[in-house]
Formats: C-alpha cells, structure tokens, sequence
C-alpha cells in the first residue's frame, strides 16, 4: 500500500506543485490538501498519516509551532520560501527542508531519505510504516529515471569507482551514481555481504563458492583479501 501524505500549505500553487510531484511516485498517496494547521491537526487525528509535507509560514499557527504541538507526529518535511527556520527545523528531526519553488529532483532526494528512513523499522513506529520483505525496494535514480527496485531481485552490487551497478534477475542491469559503502549499510540487515571492496553480494542467490570465489547464477565473484575471514565465516554457516 502505499504511503498517506498530507499537504499542509496555504498557497495553492505551492500545493498543486507538491500534488504533482506526489504523483509521479507509485509508493506515495496524497490523502488530505490543508490550508492550515488547525485543519491538518483535524486530520492527523481521524486518519492515518505517514508523512506530512508542512509549510513554514501559514497563519495563525506556523508548521513548526504545529509540529511541536503534536505528541506523535508524523514523518514531516518542511517547505517554505526561506532559510532562515533551517537549524530551528533541524532540531525537530523533521526529515528534511526543502526550498521553494521545490524542482522534483530535490523532491526526489527527500522522497528517498523517507523511504530510507521507512524501510528500517523504528521499534517506536506502527509496523504499518515499515514495508514485508516481499515488498522491500530501494528507489534509485539512473540517469534521467528513477527506478524502483526490488531488494529481492538484485543478485549482487558491483562498484564502478563513483558509479555502482545493480546486477538484477533476468539478466537486468542499473548503473547509478551512489557509494557502495552506503548502499551497503542500508542492506546489511536484508541477507547482503560484502565480499569485496568492489562487491555486495545478496546471500540468498549464492549457486555455489570456493575459498576464492563466489558464483551467483552465471557470475563468478572474487573474494577480497581483507574480506575473507567474514567471508568464509559466513559461507561455513551455510554448510552447516
């Protein structure tokens, strides 16, 4: 299902904007459009709200005076047409702040941090928020496309000095500018190895392995040396 948005601004183009970035994103759904924060407060507390994009300066309440007011608030990210409530915003842990006028490229980026944030369960959240195994994904920008990728289907990442390549089923490839070290640390928890300093391997798709390589469908992965004692560990787990 996909994730409940709320829009909270009192400007209609600014809204209408938001709406259609939203839209261009499956996993989003805008639920409720308020023009104020008291209205919002209305709605926060009849249905079900995973991430609130709040503009700053409304009247009567402002969104941060909003967010402070709410014991359990949503996810929030700011909008707003000034810099100055950045370190104020910051100190609320609100997701992120975005600029206006909001380009969907900036968009995208705080939509990614959100989902990020989602796909690791927070004990303190409605397991709701978070997504079942089967539905995990990661949202990951090639190019001018933004492609939405199941974690189960990757068989292994590959490292291209600042570029990063995920090795998909069906012989389907996605080259996208992003670090192997935090791709890693976002899949670590989800069946991933690192078996070496250019390659994250998914555990569940190993076919066969030596004390020097590892064989995921027709490829043949090299074990790093500094990589090989955690390496090997792992793989006589599997023995067993």
């Amino acid at each position: 299902m996909p994730y409940k948005c709320v829009i909270v601004d009192d400007e209609p183009l600014a809204t209408k904007l938001i709406a259609n970035h939203i839209a261009k994103i499956d996993t989003l759904e805008v639920v409720a459009i308020c023009n104020s924060a008291i209205k919002a407060f209305e709605v926060i507390h009849t249905t079900q709200v995973d991430l609130l994009f709040l503009d700053i300066n409304m009247p009567n309440l402002t969104g941060i005076d909003f967010l402070k007011s709410l014991k359990n608030p949503p996810k929030a990210i700011l909008t707003t047409a000034y810099r100055d409530y950045a370190i104020e915003s910051y100190d609320l842990e609100v997701l992120d702040y975005l600029l206006k006028p909001i380009t969907f490229e900036r968009f995208f980026k705080a939509i990614e941090k959100f989902l990020r944030n989602s796909n690791t369960p927070d004990p303190v959240e409605k397991t709701a928020h978070t997504l079942s195994k089967e539905d995990d994904f990661l949202l990951i920008k090639s190019g001018n496309k933004h492609h939405k990728i199941l974690i189960k289907n990757i068989l292994y990442i590959e490292s291209l000095k600042d570029y990063i390549q995920f090795h998909l089923e069906d012989d389907k490839r996605v080259v996208s500018k992003y670090k192997i070290s935090d791709i890693e640390n976002e899949l670590k928890a989800k069946s991933f190895l690192r078996v070496h300093r250019s390659y994250l391997i998914n555990t569940t798709k190993i076919t066969a392995f030596t004390i020097h390589d590892i064989e995921i469908d027709t490829a043949v992965i090299p074990i790093g040396v500094s990589y090989k004692e955690h390496t090997m560990s792992f793989l006589e787990k599997m023995r067993t």
